[in-house]
């Protein structure tokens, strides 16, 4: 399994919050796009955890769907702030009240990861052997 936010801070040296901090969204942004560039040249296959801002440039999720399935595990905002509360490694849930910028970002997010799946998976009330099985059953599904 590749994590494109690990690799990004493997290849800089920074943890995702010290990029943010240090250079920027923007820069970040283009970091993404960079490392699934250098995925797509490896010719093999992989499940790629993304950050949940790299599906929202274009080019990226071409490149998503270039690279293969395509799948969005879909949360409600509660379920995400129940698992990210004392997470503070999110430079974009810093502040005051992280779970109404949950909601907001879900809202404009949500509308664009579905169009760039392949497949959802709704993980609400969901284990972690429960979601891989059913990720399972879609990446095999044509075998």
């Amino acid at each position: 399994m590749l994590d494109t936010d690990k690799m990004i801070e493997q290849k800089n040296k920074k943890s995702v919050a010290e990029i943010f901090d240090s250079e920027g969204e923007a820069v970040f942004r283009q970091m993404e796009t960079d490392i699934l560039k250098e995925i797509a040249e490896y010719q093999s296959r992989y499940i790629i955890s993304v950050g949940g801002g790299l599906p929202i440039k274009e080019e990226n999720r071409a490149l998503l769907r270039d690279l293969g399935e395509v799948i969005y595990l879909r949360a409600k905002p509660d379920t995400i702030y129940g698992r990210l509360k004392n997470d503070t490694t999110r430079p974009l849930l810093r502040g005051d009240n992280p779970q109404e910028k949950i909601k907001e970002m879900i809202a404009f997010r949500g509308p664009i990861y579905e169009k760039a799946a392949t497949s959802v998976i709704d993980v609400d009330g969901k284990g972690f052997e429960e979601i891989l099985s059913e990720i399972q059953e879609i990446i095999h599904k044509d075998e």
